[in-house]
């Protein structure tokens, strides 16, 4: 049954891979944590820091990509509510991410914070700081 979860997923994860290639590159590395790959450093650095929330990490499928791994680690559980969420979803999650960004823009909130993905992710983790600003 997990191979079907790890397949549905697939799609989205494989746009994580493509930006954790990124980290390699540059000189950032890459290690095995909770079933997720996790991806830090090198460009992810800025990428990152460009995000609309300055992420200190983010999610893509069953990849986790991080500044560093300090950020990786303070993150962890919060990022984990991400990859639940991309089980669920497959390869609808990227589009259904950015529509709720949308949405909460629309209704004149914050397109990250007010974001429906990103507050379930608050409820249910145990992190607190998830940004490094």
């Amino acid at each position: 049954m997990r191979s079907l979860v790890y397949l549905w997923a697939l799609p989205t994860t494989a746009v994580g891979l493509a930006l954790g290639a990124l980290a390699l590159v540059s000189g950032g590395g890459v290690r095995r944590r909770a079933g997720t790959l996790e991806f830090h450093g090198g460009w992810l650095g800025a990428i990152l820091a460009a995000t609309p929330a300055g992420a200190t990490a983010m999610t893509v499928g069953h990849v986790i990509l991080g500044r560093h791994e300090a950020g990786l680690d303070r993150c962890r559980s919060h990022e984990l509510v991400h990859v639940r969420q991309a089980e669920l979803l497959g390869p609808l999650f990227i589009p259904a991410y950015f529509a709720a960004s949308a949405w909460a823009a629309a209704r004149g909130r914050h397109l990250y914070r007010d974001n429906w993905f990103e507050v379930d992710a608050r409820r249910r983790s145990e992190d607190v700081t998830l940004t490094d600003a």
